[in-house]
């Protein structure tokens, strides 16, 4: 149980890092200022906060028209979900 803990709060810490950067870098962009690298936001992304990109992404208005935002994101979630499903899975029916 303490894992699943530990794995819930890394994700909403992660997530809430991503959509704060996303927030901060529409910010910076709005006023011409130096912006958050993209592969800093792909980083965290893979790390685990695809999900608080994405919604950052679509609150803020910041960075839905490009490609690599509009798709790689997505993909990295779907990704995500399955990985999560499939480790599930794998404890389930061989525990630790």
């Amino acid at each position: 149980m303490e894992l699943i803990f530990l794995v819930f709060a890394y994700l909403f810490f992660i997530n809430t890092v991503g959509m704060v950067l996303m927030y901060r870098d529409k910010k910076r962009a709005v006023k011409g200022e130096w912006r958050i690298k993209e592969k800093t936001l792909f980083n965290i992304a893979l790390l685990g906060g695809s999900v608080g990109i994405f919604l950052g992404g679509k609150r803020f208005r910041h960075k839905t028209h490009h490609k690599s935002f509009k798709y790689g994101i997505p993909v990295i979630i779907t990704f995500q979900i399955a990985l999560f499903i499939f480790a599930i899975y794998f404890f389930q029916n061989n525990p630790l």
